[in-house]
């Protein structure tokens, strides 16, 4: 029988939750705190978010990815979204991956020469700032990172702005919904709202309960899920977690 502090999943494991739990992020910018965060274990992402960030496959079986179009994927961190996407993005022609950590945009641009078909480039920028020209864009998607980037408002109006007319915006992320909803939308009690609004503050992810709300202002709705998802090691929890995609 295999020990399991011999299985290099572990041990994996072991470097992300001691960055987690002891590491202070550190900086004077954004760029700065999410390098910080990041930095030491960009290698050991993937294994661990997997058991984390659910929804991001989920999301992609949900998008269409029309012949010659063009994908960005704002807040990319690995890349792994393309690794979801697998066959289905060959028809495209271009996909861009855009994030703010050097760290994980490394391991992005590393995988992205393995994708066959489209063109892949990565771009060092942050998703309220990075331009293509208006209007030729067929698909935006942000997959765990509308939560870490603190003008979370222009963030979605520079995705829309990009989107062609009938383009698709995707999003996948934690929430809380907000006190009083009339839609028929998950309602979380107080102690939802409020355990998990801290837990997830402390490594500077910010839920809330305004970003479906302004996505379904700004689009049209064609799918939305909203579930909980198991977090590694602790069994008895499970986070919010949403798939959105809506039309402009």
């Amino acid at each position: 029988m295999t020990r399991v502090h011999s299985d290099p999943r572990w041990h994996s494991d072991l470097r992300v939750l001691r960055q987690l739990l002891f590491h202070r992020t550190r900086g004077k910018t954004h760029q700065d705190r999410l390098e910080s965060f990041y930095a030491r274990q960009a290698g050991d992402y993937d294994s661990f978010r997997r058991r984390m960030l659910h929804g991001r496959e989920r999301l992609i079986q949900k998008i269409d990815f029309p012949q010659g179009g063009v994908w960005v994927d704002l807040g990319c961190g690995t890349g792994q979204n393309v690794e979801f996407a697998g066959d289905r993005v060959r028809g495209l022609s271009r996909i861009q991956l855009v994030d703010l950590s050097p760290s994980l945009l490394a391991v992005a641009d590393e995988r992205s020469r393995s994708v066959r078909g489209p063109r892949v480039t990565t771009h060092l920028a942050d998703a309220t700032a990075f331009r293509l020209s208006p209007e030729t864009v067929d698909v935006v998607t942000f997959s765990y990172s509308l939560t870490m980037i603190p003008d979370w408002f222009a963030a979605i109006e520079n995705a829309v702005n990009m989107l062609r007319p009938g383009g698709v915006l995707g999003v996948t992320d934690f929430f809380i919904s907000r006190k009083h909803i009339d839609s028929p939308e998950v309602r979380h009690r107080w102690m939802t709202r409020l355990f998990w609004q801290h837990w997830f503050a402390m490594d500077n992810v910010f839920l809330s309960g305004d970003h479906l709300a302004m996505l379904r202002r700004r689009l049209h709705p064609l799918h939305l899920e909203q579930h909980r998802g198991k977090v590694p090691y602790l069994p008895l929890l499970k986070a919010p977690y949403y798939v959105f995609v809506g039309r402009k």
